[in-house]
């Protein structure tokens, strides 16, 4: 498996997100669908915007906790990516990804925001067409780069997505 780490020096940022692995699924959940938010029900990852002088693993554990009342050993984060703003702003963002456990899973406290989560296929969420259209870009680095990318992919499980 390839790792990336792409180190923080310290310069500003707007936030982070990070792919929880079970297996080949991922922890996601559906946003809210308000129309003051950016994706409204779209399909997210935990994560969010950076509070304070935070790094860019401190953002992403601080809301995964926030989110799922998950705390994550950042010895156990296996990618860190620096990426351009989606927004176009001038502040990069950060992608990471780290294993969880099935206890993990099974202990999950979903938080207040989003409608719901789930253990989705890691390969759907890509696929999805109501997924948060740069994580699914995102994630299919961090796929490709661990050797868990299929050589041929098919329609999401739930057959709601194009076939890439």
């Amino acid at each position: 498996m390839s790792t990336r780490f792409d180190i923080w020096d310290g310069t500003p940022f707007s936030g982070a997100k990070i792919a929880l692995t079970w297996g080949a699924a991922i922890i996601a959940y559906r946003r809210d669908d308000r129309p003051d938010i950016p994706f409204p029900a779209c399909w997210d990852l935990p994560g969010g915007g950076r509070e304070g002088a935070e790094s860019p693993v401190e953002c992403a554990l601080r809301e995964t906790e926030e989110e799922f009342g998950l705390v994550i050993d950042p010895g156990r984060i296996v990618w860190l990516g620096r990426y351009p703003s989606w927004s176009g702003g001038a502040a990069p963002s950060y992608f990471l990804a780290a294993p969880v456990t099935a206890a993990e899973t099974a202990g999950i406290r979903f938080g207040t925001e989003g409608s719901g989560w789930m253990l989705m296929p890691a390969t759907d969420f890509v696929a999805h067409p109501e997924a948060v259209p740069h994580l699914r870009d995102r994630l299919e680095d961090y796929l490709r780069a661990a050797g868990a990318w299929p050589e041929r992919r098919s329609q999401p499980s739930d057959g709601s997505g194009p076939t890439r």
